[in-house]
């Protein structure tokens, strides 16, 4: 890379980091930007997941008290995210690339449609419970099972990972954005930390990008926590479903 392809690295690094923690589409834009100075896409798809992990531990760290105040949940998304990471870093390494370029953008598409709708979709839910007026700050099992599944997409390529987990903690709980927010940030981490121990071992790498990801993305994951917290409601969701779109038209054409 020459030194504005490095800079540009960096740059997106830091942007990226921001995403993550906010709207959860950071590998839209680091994906690319790794294409673009030369990496080829398997090389490029790992790099972008390890360089990022820095992003979700200081986004992780800016949402701690967020965390702690459920701490079930915490728990929870971390292991089944883990899990489902596993065999998604195993099938990025096995299948051949572009497998799931077919089903993966209209996976995405439902999330938006699933986030865009959520107050609907939970009023309706509420009414349709014995108990109405009682919040769910337990994920159910179908939840869990949903998120296994998303962290195995994490885990295999994770553009748009993070809009799949607002959409499933959006449709199984009651929490405000801002939890939603910091599970989201943390299920992003928990996939691309078990991911990234695969690849160290497995995968071909380019540390380079790797260390000018990490750099801006470890800034980034902490400024985007600051900000999402503070995020209303509509907003978030008006911006997940715009940069789930977004993410979606790119890996379609």
């Amino acid at each position: 890379m020459t030194g504005w392809e490095q800079l540009a690295v960096l740059g997106t690094g830091l942007a990226a980091g921001v995403l993550t923690s906010t709207v959860g589409v950071a590998s839209l834009l680091s994906f690319p930007v790794l294409l673009a100075v030369g990496l080829p896409p398997v090389v490029a798809n790992a790099s972008n997941t390890v360089g990022l992990v820095p992003a979700g531990l200081s986004g992780s760290f800016g949402y701690r008290q967020e965390l702690r105040e459920h701490p079930r949940a915490t728990v929870l998304v971390l292991l089944t995210c883990a899990a489902g990471s596993v065999g998604g870093a195993f099938l990025l390494l096995a299948l051949p690339p572009g497998v799931f370029e077919a089903v993966v953008p209209w996976l995405i598409l439902l999330s938006c449609l699933l986030v865009g709708a959520q107050p609907w979709i939970s009023r309706w839910l509420r009414r349709t419970r014995n108990e109405p007026t009682r919040l769910r700050h337990d994920m159910s099992p179908a939840t869990v099972v949903f998120a296994v599944l998303t962290g195995a997409y994490g885990g295999y390529f994770g553009a748009g990972s993070g809009v799949m987990m607002a959409a499933v903690l959006g449709l199984g709980t009651d929490f405000p954005v801002r939890i939603v927010n910091a599970l989201k940030t943390l299920a992003v981490l928990a996939a691309n930390v078990v991911a990234t121990i695969i690849f160290v071992v497995v995968a071909d790498l380019d540390w380079l990008a790797i260390g000018l990801l990490a750099a801006g993305s470890v800034v980034g994951g902490y400024v985007g926590a600051r900000l999402g917290r503070k995020m209303p409601p509509t907003v978030f969701r008006v911006l997940v479903v715009i940069a789930g779109v977004g993410t979606a038209v790119f890996m379609l054409f």
